[in-house]
């Protein structure tokens, strides 16, 4: 069961309606790393999810996510709330459509449920959080950048502010499940090949704690040079439906 208030969860105040900026805006709306996906991602994840307190996290950050989308829609409407006025080559999505906002990105490209990342696993879906609120954030640095509206800047600070709260709460949900720092996850062990470290870009190389030292599980990390295939060449394919000479 969901309740809706009407207030926006921070004010949104647009002095300047700049249609142009406003399809700028839809990427944070029906883009891949927009509202919407962050929304629909973390809510779907929590159903799968069985530590309660994980699970309630989820469902927290995704409805305040709806919220963000909330916002991201009104800047949209205000800012295309003088289309009219506009150059018909400015803001062209808009100019087709109508004031926003619209389920598309910046480009012109729909929102598809191919954003959305969900794995069933809960190390797989934090971890995909982690990455999608990094990208939000670099949206809206990128967006915060080409305003000088100062609702709009506000506004857009918040909403970059809490992709980073959402960040650590992920991070810190995955270090207490103790998989933070580890890449290991899931139910089937890796093979022997695990500690090896292939030299597959050569000349001016470069060596670092991801190639020499310890590896995750305390072994000596092998580091191979000059790195030989071990399997043979591939069969001929046999297929009676070929062409023939």
């Amino acid at each position: 069961m969901f309740f809706h208030t009407k207030k926006l969860m921070f004010p949104v105040n647009v002095g300047t309606p700049n249609a142009s900026f406003g399809q700028y805006l839809l990427e944070q709306f029906g883009g891949a790393t927009g509202e919407l996906t962050a929304a629909l991602q973390y809510w779907v994840q929590s159903f799968h999810v069985t530590d309660p307190a994980i699970r309630d996290m989820l469902q927290d950050i995704a409805v305040e996510e709806f919220s963000h989308l909330e916002m991201m829609g009104q800047l949209i409407v205000q800012h295309t709330s003088k289309l009219d006025k506009e150059d018909i080559y400015d803001a062209p999505l808009f100019q087709m459509k109508g004031i926003g906002p619209h389920l598309f990105d910046s480009q012109g490209s729909a929102w598809t449920a191919c954003y959305v990342q969900e794995g069933a696993n809960v190390v797989r879906d934090l971890r995909a959080n982690v990455s999608a609120e990094a990208g939000a954030r670099q949206t809206y640095e990128a967006l915060l950048k080409r305003t000088k509206d100062e609702g709009t800047q506000k506004a857009l600070h918040f909403l970059l502010t809490r992709e980073i709260t959402h960040s650590d709460m992920f991070m810190k949900a995955l270090d207490k499940l103790g998989k933070l720092d580890t890449p290991l996850f899931g139910s089937v062990p890796p093979d022997d090949s695990v500690n090896i470290v292939f030299n597959m870009s050569q000349e001016d190389d470069h060596r670092g704690p991801w190639n020499k030292g310890k590896a995750y599980n305390g072994e000596t990390i092998k580091y191979v040079e000059a790195p030989e295939p071990q399997g043979e060449v591939p069969l001929m394919a046999k297929n009676p439906d070929d062409e023939k000479k």
